[in-house]
């Protein structure tokens, strides 16, 4: 096998901060190699400068794309090398078709210019087919699945000839069945000789998929090795820097009083819809922690917003809430009462990227922070450096803009910020997706921390060993209604999946 790509002795400097310290790696034809790595230990800053976000000069060291030393500089010069990126956020626009996105901004044209669209739907089908994709070319990229959007994203890139693409985490917002679609197609790309960058801190994944794997720990390289040499232990303990034993370190509390009450809740979207919620009814108790589980479309997000008093029409049902009944709260009401809501899209609903991160921590706990109308800055530095360091967020200060982290680090921002309105009542919508392994295990411990303190949580969480290892009891849905409930005694991941599907 020969070499696709070269990476030898990368840095990259920011102010202040070393992003990349020699980084070496080598990418083969025909290879799906996997970069791991705790969230900050380099991986975003590489894959910008692969694609030519930083453009060559910007760095020392150098890449050679089949043996030629690569000098990007932007983003047109990696596509035209035959270098595709495909983002955890995805860049589709909803109100085109699946065709018209695959060629966007690269339209076949005709004579005056003009796009030649049928060339462009006969072409997208071919294409389609070609990599055994099952999807109409001319339908809405807006009625499509997130699974489905990830396959539109692929063929794009592969419809300008990529010969090297680079996907970042590309299962994470995926059901575990859109997941095993997504990783045959990368299996069939590998035969066509197409070369891949896998990067993602699903352990299991990455050993299912990749030829090698090259770790990265604090913008250095610890090494590479073929997944038949290693093991998952032991990716593990090069990436933290220490030997990790309980990935899933749940301690039980002794389930006190209902916090929260839910009775044949059912809802809808709005009043003249029918509904996606069924029947749900379930108790939550202090120091409990009960996972939310199923497919994707099951109405796990739905519940929870709901619940929050930000989504949906309650046709039946009630829900009390410390003894409160909540009618049509709204999110003030909720915190007020202690009930917050950590959403699974943190950079869309949990965070304002532009801000620092001492704003986004004070959000929902101003009014506590006020007299006569005014905040006290002294008071609010304090109480937000004391969240800050017992989080352990990994920046230079409380200035430091949110949007500028790793999302590990965001994910405690969320958290921390849900914290500091001292609930009774945390609602946890997927609070480690696309986070790695030591950030996990420290979202893991706040979640013991809540729950020996008398709180309670409600998890929603698609990894299903995270909901057996976690939480206490497990609600499955089904199409908006509780296919079964199952304690951590007699729970299994076959239990759960046939609760979810049948």
């Amino acid at each position: 096998m020969s070499a696709v790509l070269t990476a030898r002795c990368i840095t990259k400097k920011f102010p202040g901060v070393v992003a990349l310290k020699d980084v070496s790696f080598d990418l083969q034809v025909g290879e799906i190699h996997a970069l791991c790595g705790e969230n900050g230990a380099g991986k975003s800053t590489l894959i910008k400068l692969l694609c030519g976000i930083h453009p060559h000069g910007s760095y020392e060291g150098c890449f050679k794309v089949q043996g030629e030393e690569a000098r990007f500089a932007g983003i047109g010069d990696a596509s035209k090398a035959g270098i595709a990126v495909i983002y955890q956020e995805l860049a589709l626009v909803e109100e085109m078709s699946v065709a018209e996105n695959i060629f966007l901004g690269c339209e076949p044209r005709r004579w005056a210019g003009l796009i030649d669209w049928p060339r462009i739907y006969r072409e997208a089908k071919a294409l389609l087919k070609r990599f055994k994709v099952q999807l109409d070319p001319a339908a809405p990229v807006s009625s499509l699945g997130i699974g489905q959007k990830q396959l539109v994203e692929i063929v794009k890139a592969l419809a300008k000839n990529s010969r090297i693409l680079i996907l970042d985490e590309p299962t994470a917002a995926l059901a575990e069945h859109e997941a095993l679609i997504l990783l045959g197609i990368l299996r069939d790309l590998r035969q066509r000789g197409i070369a891949c960058i896998y990067i993602s801190h699903k352990l299991d994944e990455v050993f299912s998929i990749a030829d090698r794997i090259t770790v990265l720990r604090d913008g250095s390289t610890v090494g590479t090795q073929a997944v038949i040499d290693t093991s998952k232990a032991d990716v593990i303990r090069r990436m933290v820097g220490r030997e990790i034993g309980d990935l899933f370190p749940r301690r039980v509390s002794e389930p006190g009083e209902t916090l929260l009450k839910v009775k044949k809740l059912t809802v809808a979207e709005s009043s003249h819809e029918a509904p996606k919620l069924h029947q749900i009814s379930f108790e939550l108790k202090s120091g409990e922690v009960l996972g939310i589980g199923g497919l994707m479309g099951a109405g796990r997000t739905e519940l929870l917003m709901h619940l929050f008093g930000v989504w949906g029409y309650r046709q039946e049902g009630e829900v009390t809430l410390r003894g409160c009944d909540l009618k049509k709260n709204t999110p003030k009401e909720s915190i007020d009462l202690g009930m917050v809501l950590a959403s699974e899209d943190r950079r869309r609903y949990g965070l304002l990227l532009e801000q620092g991160i001492g704003f986004n921590l004070s959000l929902s706990s101003l009014k506590t922070l006020c007299s006569f109308g005014f905040v006290c800055k002294r008071d609010e530095a304090k109480r937000n450096q004391g969240i800050f360091d017992d989080l352990r967020i990994k920046a230079t200060g409380l200035d430091t803009i949110a949007g500028r982290l790793s999302g590990g680090n965001q994910q405690k921002i969320v958290l921390g910020k849900a914290l500091l309105a001292q609930p009774s009542v945390i609602l946890l919508d997927e609070p480690t997706r696309g986070i790695d392994v030591g950030a996990k295990l420290e979202i893991y411990e706040i979640i013991n921390q809540l729950t020996a303190a008398g709180k309670a949580v409600l998890l929603v969480s698609s990894e299903l060993q995270e909901l057996i290892g976690m939480s206490d009891r497990i609600l499955m849905l089904r199409e908006g209604k509780i296919g079964g409930e199952f304690n951590r005694v007699e729970v299994s991941q076959e239990k759960l999946l046939q609760a979810a599907v049948s």
